[in-house]
């Protein structure tokens, strides 16, 4: 049995974050001396001072010299990660612990690991671009997790290879993400033809991840011929997964608004598709009704899609009625839009729109980067809140720093 000195040790590789947790208690990895960079993890920024407190804590001794009083342990060596090219070859051959793995890297903020990113998503690029894009968003509350996994389950029982890409939101204040969507879709989960993987938004807005586009390219290399992008619960104007999907999928829950509410301009005018969800026992009527008020509404709109005619239908992710024919709605509309051509406009606009968003991202990063205007940041921020200085003015002399 472990003594207590054994407990309160830490192990091998143990990783301290006390980034704005028990500020005023000093944490033990405050009593140690000032780490050297190598004492750190490659995602830490490089330029992160003494409170940025995240290190590598030293391990137990070594299993010759093991503290008294303590049995021999062996120490197992710290796991490299896979090289780019080893991801790759997981990733093409459909390996789920490897692919994982490579959207993590896709994923990850941290300098050092952007750039092996882009030589992996470089090198999977060839195998990219043959799978359908849906996007799946509504209010929360609408049933997207429960309507997925039944959507799901229909589309691999009928040989499809699925992949879920759910996005949690990140809490305002602590920016923490709970990741519950994996846990709500057991079932579809447990299918060898489906890959679930849930992403924290991050404080992006739009009800999708900053990297999602990247996500979707790897999992298309996988294999997967149907992608879907599960939004968090959105309003009328966060509609970012438009510009990344084929397909735009809107769920409806009877008794969300009035027509005035769905004529406003939004996330209602981009939908391609609309299903009223919940339509089973005392709440089907409602449906059918909340169904021809929404037709009624799609009237007076242009489609979102030329020559696609938006249609509205009903289903129960509980008892899975009109999830079939869901199913082939989608697959009418992808051969509509293929045979049009329209596909291939829009991936060619979306590819367009993508690098513009890289663009004005970089940057902001390069912005917030400067050291001029790091320098100058807290002061002119001091300066606005205490209403000494204009906030146009204030942004502009930021802006002309880093001429």
């Amino acid at each position: 049995m472990p003594t207590q000195s054994d407990i309160n040790r830490p192990s091998t590789g143990t990783i301290s974050n006390d980034v704005g947790r028990n500020a005023h208690v000093p944490s033990f990895t405050q009593t140690m001396n000032p780490s050297t960079p190598s004492d750190r993890p490659d995602w830490v920024p490089p330029d992160a001072g003494p409170g940025f407190t995240t290190r590598i804590m030293p391990g137990m001794a070594s299993p010759e010299n093991p503290p008294p009083g303590s049995p021999a342990r062996t120490v197992p060596p710290r796991r490299q990660p896979p090289d780019v090219d080893t991801l790759a070859a997981g990733v093409l051959a459909r390996d789920p612990a490897l692919l994982g793995r490579a959207i993590t890297l896709v994923e990850s903020n941290a300098p050092a690991h952007q750039a092996q990113a882009q030589r992996l998503l470089a090198q999977l690029l060839p195998h990219t671009g043959k799978a359908r894009r849906v996007g799946i968003t509504g209010i929360p509350g609408a049933g997207k997790s429960t309507f997925i996994e039944a959507f799901g389950v229909h589309l691999c029982e009928q040989g499809h290879r699925v992949a879920v890409l759910a996005v949690d939101p990140s809490s305002s204040v602590h920016g923490g993400s709970i990741l519950a969507d994996k846990v709500r879709m057991e079932k579809l989960g447990r299918h060898d033809n489906a890959f679930i993987r849930p992403s924290p938004s991050a404080g992006s807005l739009g009800g999708v991840t900053r990297k999602s586009r990247e996500v979707i390219l790897v999992c298309e290399a996988a294999g997967f011929d149907t992608i879907i992008v599960e939004t968090v619960g959105v309003g009328q104007n966060e509609v970012a997964v438009r510009s990344m999907v084929d397909l735009f999928m809107v769920l409806m829950i009877a008794g969300a608004g009035d027509e005035m509410q769905g004529i406003k301009k939004g996330v209602v005018e981009l939908g391609d598709l609309f299903v009223v969800n919940k339509a089973d026992g005392d709440n089907a009527p409602r449906c059918q009704a909340a169904r021809a008020e929404l037709r009624r509404v799609l009237h007076y709109l242009q489609p979102a899609t030329p020559g696609w005619e938006t249609p509205v239908l009903t289903a129960s992710a509980l008892t899975g009625a009109g999830v079939p024919e869901v199913a082939a709605k989608v697959a009418d509309y992808m051969a509509n839009v293929t045979a049009s051509g329209v596909l291939a406009k829009r991936r060619r606009t979306q590819a367009v729109e993508w690098m513009h968003a890289l663009i004005a991202e970089g940057l902001r990063s390069r912005f917030y980067g400067s050291p001029d205007v790091r320098a100058r940041l807290e002061a002119t921020e001091r300066a606005v809140a205490d209403g000494r200085l204009p906030v146009v003015a204030a942004a502009q002399a930021l802006l002309d720093a880093t001429q």
